[in-house]
């Protein structure tokens, strides 16, 4: 009987761990092809398709629309045709010098990797590698994908069964134990610890791992869970009578209203997709970075003037976000310490990062929440260019098609918060940069010009930074910049 082979969701790159199925592009039985679409699912970067690296027939889909799959969990099950499957067989097939060892099978329907000079882990991600079409997720493909029959199951192993007969958890399969913790840490981990980690509150960072090469494995965990701090025991010596327990409050009535506020539930919303990293993100921003935030009111008249008269000569014309953008890269280059990072070591050091480059990422409202795409390598681009990929990036960013390269990598944001009729806010830092500058409305007010009240294009901008990286001269020294570049624009845009 033809084994089906299982197809793991592919790592998401961006330290993404998890995606949520959209929905189904097959159904069990149908005939598929190698690199057709089977189903989209949504991160918390975009959506995207995710293509098959076998063809046959679906045997099994491992999860319905709506759920939420983690990295290394099975997606779909295939069954190969009969011509690639006696290919697949042969490939699979041991030499007559050695003898046929069954695999130690898998929760997952896989098989541990043989042993070798390099890690388990490793050695289990090469070979479903080598089995992959090449093109695993959009922009995050496996290499050596090329069409060509693939060996069916995985390569026989010779296992020496050291421990007693007893279930392997699946957290501890090598199969599964294929990314890495975004940041500090470099033990590569399975995606059930890290959330067994994150549900419990454990900070992985603090923990040895007692696996191969420090690999950190679920049994390390449960053990800082027991050597946290146990909750106070009740003293011996007081009197039982005395002991009053707290009572329990319920979350929710059985009629379905909320026990805190007496009020009838309308509806319940899943934090996932983009709202999750959103609320992490800034959860995380608020917690850790010391922020502060200065702000400018700008004359931006000869800015709206000077629009106004390129339209006059026809062609296309920059909007104003990009000419503010190109004015923002500029003064970045004059005060590199806002284009930065702070990295935390394992030992509690602090290093500042600085770039040689300037990825400017900007905020963009989509039907999917708020995204920041980035432009990559932004100092190098004229208006006319930063025009071009702001609006490029906005389009495929509210398609739901940007990839996670495009939604990630920002060095400094831009947010123009004027479109929603906002003159200001206090922006929260998109972690783990260290500053973003707002932009508000603009709008007619009066101004003093020469001695003289006049009607001004007045906006208001707003610099929020990280007070770890620089003082307020540097952060005010900034703002003014970029606020005197918008008063006399022609300064800086001989390029255009």
């Amino acid at each position: 009987m033809i084994e089906p082979r299982v197809f793991l969701l592919p790592d998401l790159g961006e330290g993404l761990t998890e995606a949520e199925l959209v929905s189904w592009h097959v159904a069990v039985g149908d005939e598929i092809a190698v690199d057709q679409p089977i189903a989209e699912v949504e991160t918390a970067k975009s959506a995207v398709e995710v293509p098959s690296p076998y063809a046959g027939i679906v045997a099994e889909l491992h999860g319905r629309p709506g759920e939420t799959i983690d990295v290394g969990k099975p997606l779909i099950s295939v069954t190969p045709l009969g011509s690639a499957s006696v290919a697949a067989a042969d490939d699979a097939a041991p030499s007559p010098t050695q003898p046929e060892v069954e695999p130690a099978e898998t929760e997952l329907g896989g098989s541990v990797a043989e042993p070798a000079a390099s890690h388990p882990e490793a050695e289990a991600y090469r070979e479903e590698e080598k089995a992959g079409s090449g093109n695993v997720l959009i922009g995050y493909g496996t290499p050596g994908g090329h069409g060509q029959a693939r060996r069916t199951r995985a390569p026989k192993t010779a296992v020496a069964l050291a421990e007693p007969a007893e279930a392997k958890p699946a957290e501890d399969d090598p199969t599964l134990l294929r990314t890495r913790v975004p940041g500090k840490l470099g033990a590569v981990i399975s995606p059930l610890v890290r959330r067994m980690a994150r549900e419990h509150g454990v900070d992985l960072g603090d923990i040895s791992g007692s696996g191969d090469s420090g690999l950190i494995m679920r049994r390390d965990v449960e053990a800082a869970l027991r050597t946290a701090a146990p909750a106070a025991e009740p003293d011996e010596a007081e009197p039982e009578a005395k002991r009053v327990e707290a009572p329990e409050r319920p979350a929710e009535s059985r009629e379905g209203r909320d026990a805190r506020t007496g009020l009838a539930i309308a509806a319940r919303t899943p934090v996932r997709g983009v709202r999750k990293t959103v609320a992490t993100n800034m959860a995380r921003s608020r917690s850790e970075i010391p922020e502060a935030t200065v702000w400018v009111d700008v004359d931006a008249t000869a800015l709206v003037e000077l629009r106004q008269a390129l339209k006059a000569n026809g062609g296309e014309v920059p909007g104003l976000l990009a000419f503010i953008a190109r004015f923002v890269t500029a003064g970045l280059k004059k005060y590199p310490e806002l284009n930065t990072r702070i990295e935390t070591a394992d030992d509690g050091s602090q290093e500042i990062v600085a770039f040689d480059g300037i990825n400017l990422g900007f905020a963009a409202q989509t039907d999917r929440g708020l995204v920041v795409p980035s432009v990559r390598g932004a100092e190098k681009l004229t208006a006319r260019e930063l025009d071009a990929e702001i609006r490029r990036l906005t389009q495929v960013a509210r398609d739901g098609k940007a990839t996670p390269a495009e939604l990630g990598g920002g060095t400094f944001t831009l947010n123009n918060y004027g479109v929603f009729g906002v003159d200001g806010s206090a922006a929260i830092i998109n972690h783990p940069e260290v500053g973003i500058l707002g932009v508000g409305r603009i709008i007619d007010k009066p101004w003093v010009v020469n001695g003289a009240l006049a009607v001004r294009k007045v906006t208001e901008l707003t610099l929020t930074f990280d007070h770890r990286v620089c003082d307020g001269g540097t952060a005010g020294g900034f703002l003014r910049f970029v606020a005197d570049a918008i008063e006399n624009p022609t300064s800086l845009l001989a390029d255009i």
